[in-house]
């Protein structure tokens, strides 16, 4: 789970520590939460997991594998064991939705990359003594095969080319790629790993960054060193288009593709990590999904922390040299935000966040983040 030492923030990157971010958004001024307090809020939010579990041991249906998958490896980040009666059902689901083709999902699902990924990450988790070896192997070549590369019968030149969708006919997108690079890394597949290496491709290409890595028609339009959704047919960035018709790179997928690129075995000298990083840096925020405003905003929670996390970030600083602790900052703002019941939900209810498992789940993963050393 943790990076590799080599990965470390300390490195400098445009004369100050690699992670230093601008602060722009100043948000209300919340007192810092304790150690009891986070322990209150994990224990209300378990709470509430533990009462929406259906007696199938999914969440909110069935034939929603990933947000079973997500609560599960929540669940267990939190600090419960496979053992847990509540995870124990949860990862008895999960097993029994594997397919023959060695994918993890319902039997017809469109999602079938994003539930696979997500539930070999809680396998992953709970497997540490080898019980879940044997499924996550075949959920791993399923992964490999959905891959967007030659056996699709595109060229490497393809902006498709490396990523991964949402299934084998819907076009890869950052979202799912992410995924595809956590899950293979944290079920052991290394950095130079050919499918890490051809995500990487992708990847730089979902970055407005022009550059030999990319050389997507668009890039050099916006060329902020953010990231859209994806490269593929021409481009798409969920937050719209620039004037002279680039993409407009947004918050929650360039923490991924900076989270990604370190995955694929990038370090702390490369453009690519440089130009994220001050992205990141000039846009940093806890009130808003920047460029989407509260669109997806509890997703932009749980892959900030995860990153900042991967990369070993403690503190960082703004512009003008204050030091700032992003992990009490971000505990307080969703201490803030968690419901009386336990549960957190977004209003803005796009891409499922009107659903208090799925952002329950993605809260706890971010309180756990916060919470590692």
């Amino acid at each position: 789970m943790m990076l590799q030492a080599a990965h470390s923030p300390l490195f400098r990157c445009f004369g100050r520590p690699l992670l230093t971010i601008l602060l722009l958004t100043v948000l209300p001024l919340a007192t810092s939460a304790t150690a009891d307090d986070v322990a209150d809020m994990q224990k209300k939010a378990v709470q509430f997991l533990q009462v929406t579990q259906d007696a199938s041991g999914s969440w909110t249906t069935p034939e929603a594998v990933g947000i079973t998958g997500l609560v599960t490896s929540a669940l267990l980040q939190t600090g419960r064991t496979p053992e847990d009666p509540v995870v124990a059902k949860g990862l008895k689901f999960l097993v029994g939705m594997q397919q023959p083709t060695g994918g993890i999902h319902a039997a017809a699902s469109r999602h079938q990359n994003y539930e696979t990924c997500i539930a070999m990450m809680a396998l992953a988790h709970a497997g540490r003594d080898g019980r879940y070896d044997a499924q996550i192997a075949k959920a791993q070549q399923f992964l490999r095969d959905l891959q967007w590369d030659a056996g699709e019968g595109i060229e490497t030149s393809d902006g498709a080319y490396g990523g991964a969708g949402y299934d084998s006919k819907q076009r890869p997108d950052m979202s799912n790629t992410q995924f595809l690079l956590e899950a293979l890394q944290q079920s052991g597949v290394p950095a130079d790993d050919p499918a890490m290496q051809k995500a990487l491709i992708f990847i730089s290409r979902a970055q407005n960054l022009e550059s030999p890595y990319n050389t997507m028609p668009w890039a050099g339009r916006t060329n902020d060193g953010g990231f859209i959704y994806t490269p593929a047919k021409g481009g798409e960035s969920k937050a719209g288009v620039t004037e002279n018709g680039g993409h407009s790179s947004y918050g929650s997928m360039t923490y991924a593709g900076l989270k990604s690129m370190i995955y694929a075995g990038l370090k702390k000298d490369d453009p690519r990590v440089a130009a994220a990083t001050q992205w990141i840096r000039k846009n940093y925020t806890l009130k808003e999904n920047p460029g989407m405003g509260q669109q997806g905003l509890f997703y932009y929670f749980q892959t900030m922390a995860r990153t900042l996390h991967v990369l070993e970030v403690q503190k960082f600083e703004d512009a003008s040299g204050k030091s700032h602790d992003w992990k009490a900052d971000l505990t307080a703002r969703l201490r803030e935000l968690q419901q009386p019941n336990g549960s957190w939900t977004n209003p803005a209810d796009r891409w499922y966040e009107g659903d208090p498992n799925l952002v329950t789940a993605y809260c706890l993963i971010a309180l756990a983040n916060c919470q590692s050393k």
